[in-house]
């Protein structure tokens, strides 16, 4: 509970604050939609003390393919998507320990996208791991399918800024531990733990020197040199 001040007679005074007593509502709602889901949804695993906002999409069907470790959050508006016609049984998305899912977000998987423990993801960010196939203009876009899509893997706590994108239509992504994606980055290549990356397409700016304990920013011209693996997000197969 905290406090403020506030003009009356005794200046400096200072006032209880309480939650606005309406707030309960859409606390019980998300309180009784994970309680719905924990009990009626075939999710691979669900953690204790998991909490679903209960405006969050998950598909019945594909809740099979998605696995909650301990002490996730999932936001309001979040939208978790595993593509139909999955032929095998192996994880699609996987939520680690201590996961928190800003916002907006959307986590799209057709082959596997993985979280680390402790992964904070703010709000409005699109993880995908495949892309939307458009190679032939005499066919809607909306009725071509989806490209054979990559593989996704998240580090142990990092942290995906504000609209952050990070795609992958093939191949394999990976953003190694305790990484910082900075706000609106596109990131369709691998980077290595303990970056900073930011821009459009994503580029390594900091790396933490363990020598110094610092975060040291990279030359431009060594940041394009580092070897990195790629994933070809424009790919359209």
């Amino acid at each position: 509970m905290g406090t403020f001040n506030s003009m009356s007679k005794k200046p400096g005074a200072k006032y209880k604050t309480f939650d606005d007593p309406l707030s309960i509502i859409p606390r019980l709602a998300t309180r009784l939609n994970t309680l719905w889901m924990r009990a009626t949804y075939p999710f691979a695993n669900f953690g204790h003390r998991v909490s679903i906002h209960y405006s969050c999409d998950i598909w019945r069907a594909g809740a099979r393919y998605v696995y909650f470790g301990d002490d996730v959050y999932l936001a309001p508006g979040v939208w978790l998507n595993v593509l139909p016609g999955t032929e095998d049984s192996s994880l699609k998305i996987t939520f680690g320990r201590g996961c928190g899912i800003g916002r907006r977000s959307m986590i799209s998987a057709r082959n596997s996208i993985s979280l680390g423990e402790d992964v904070l993801v703010s709000p409005s960010v699109l993880i995908m791991d495949h892309n939307h196939e458009y190679s032939n203009p005499d066919v809607p876009i909306c009725e071509q399918p989806a490209t054979g899509g990559g593989r996704i893997e998240i580090g142990r706590n990092c942290w995906l800024g504000y609209g952050a994108v990070i795609c992958c239509a093939s191949g394999e992504l990976s953003v190694g531990r305790n990484s910082v994606v900075g706000a609106n980055a596109v990131v369709t290549k691998s980077f290595p733990p303990f970056s900073v990356i930011a821009g459009n397409p994503a580029r390594l700016i900091k790396r933490y020197d363990a020598a110094s304990a610092r975060w040291v920013r990279v030359a431009r011209q060594s940041a394009e040199e580092h070897p990195q693996g790629s994933c070809d997000a424009n790919r359209s197969s």
